[in-house]
């Protein structure tokens, strides 16, 4: 089907925005002419990592990179590494990411693409799994492939200095990794290949093993990696600092609010679709003294609701957050728990056995530091009584509400 392809000027204005990386960018717009001349669009490759089936907006920044080489008519092609993931990669981190079995993969993969299809356009992504060539790789192909690539080479890597250095345990299958993520790009004749600044090394390796091959070589894209709504770590779920493209609306609008004011262009460049005319307003406006942050992230938190559910939802949960934390109101829907024990008891039991708190040191630390309210009263002492009466509203935190009915 033949395309018609933006001009270079305007692919390029697109494919740069929010990229930390373009390797090499002068042969990026090489193959971008040649697209154009021969209607032929590029082979645009995402690695995806099977092993962390649940996506947040960290994932979504090179999704959302993919999507945009959609939207100037080229080839997405998502690789689930449902092969490699049996590996386990270490990239950026001091160990090994630990292995899983293929049928996990498998499974993780297939929620991994239902989650991408709310950015990605489902119908027009090729979806591989590399275990397809990887698999029927004999030990003969395994070392063949394994003496293009040098011990030296594999030990520029990062993660694999800091270990040999501190004498930390490398095995052998490791170094395949990189080499098998390479061979995806071999088998698809990757034009283009995006990753998380973290991946550098392995995109970089696929360009030389893909010359080893004569595969003329892709060009390497590489994204930063969002920062969390702390600020500080990097979005991951393990950080508790993540915001999830499949979370509820109220959940998305209230985590994006809590993010810090100097993320705020960060999250919109990278993490939402707007203009660049809309970026540098935005930048603009964060730099004028008389417009307060607060509003313009409140427009930040519905474009991200918009984006993964609708306008409608966006727009109730911002009345939900008002509702709550400006007019102090109780939600409209909160979970009922019926209670059939004692109707006086202490505020920590009650937490725990509610399940509003997973431990009684939990459960402690939240009442000392002002976080729990028993129908609109602040409990401020550990050993607290509360007495149940028919209907009773516990409050954890900002947003965790329980209604307990006694019988």
């Amino acid at each position: 089907m033949k395309f018609n392809f933006p001009p270079i000027n305007e692919q390029m204005d697109l494919i740069k925005r929010g990229t930390t990386e373009i390797i090499p960018e002068d042969f990026l717009v090489q193959k971008i002419e040649r697209s154009l001349k021969t209607s032929k669009p590029l082979n645009i490759k995402l690695g995806c990592d099977p092993s962390r089936p649940d996506l947040h907006l960290g994932h979504a920044v090179v999704l959302r990179k993919l999507a945009q080489f959609q939207t100037l008519g080229h080839n997405a092609i998502l690789i689930i590494g449902d092969f490699t993931g049996m590996i386990g990669d270490p990239s950026g981190r001091n160990a090994t990411r630990p292995a899983l079995t293929l049928d996990d993969t498998r499974k993780n993969g297939e929620s991994y693409f239902l989650q991408a299809s709310k950015i990605l356009d489902k119908e027009k992504t090729k979806i591989v799994y590399n275990s397809e060539w990887l698999s029927k790789m004999t030990f003969e192909d395994v070392i063949k492939l394994a003496s293009k690539y040098t011990v030296a080479r594999m030990l520029e890597r990062d993660d694999f200095t800091k270990r040999y250095k501190s004498f930390e345990p490398i095995s052998l299958h490791e170094f395949l990794y990189p080499l098998a993520q390479a061979m995806d790009s071999v088998a698809i004749e990757s034009d283009v290949e995006l990753g998380g600044n973290d991946q550098k090394f392995n995109l970089l390796v696929g360009r030389d093993i893909q010359r080893e091959f004569n595969v003329e070589p892709q060009v390497i894209i590489t994204m930063p990696l969002l920062v969390g709504t702390d600020g500080v770590e990097k979005m991951s779920k393990s950080y508790g600092n993540y915001i999830g493209i499949s979370d509820s609306p109220k959940e998305i609008f209230g985590k994006s609010l809590s993010i810090p004011d100097n993320l705020i262009y960060t999250y919109f460049e990278l993490a939402t679709d707007i203009s660049n005319a809309d970026l540098v307003q935005i930048k603009n406006d964060l730099e004028n003294p008389d417009v307060n942050p607060r509003n313009i992230k409140r427009n930040l938190a519905k474009k991200i609701v918009t984006m993964y559910h609708d306008k409608a939802a966006a727009d109730e949960a911002e009345a939900e957050f008002d509702r709550i934390f400006i007019k102090k109101e109780i939600p409209d829907e909160i979970e009922e728990l019926i209670w059939d024990g004692n109707n006086s008891i202490e505020v920590i039991d009650l937490l725990v056995q509610t399940n509003m708190a997973p431990s009684k040191s939990e459960a402690r630390r939240l009442v000392m530091q002002g976080g729990v309210t028993f129908n609109n009263e602040k409990i401020i002492e550990v050993n607290k009584i509360l007495n149940l009466t028919e209907e009773n509203i516990l409050k954890v935190g900002k947003r965790k509400f329980l209604k307990i009915i006694t019988k």
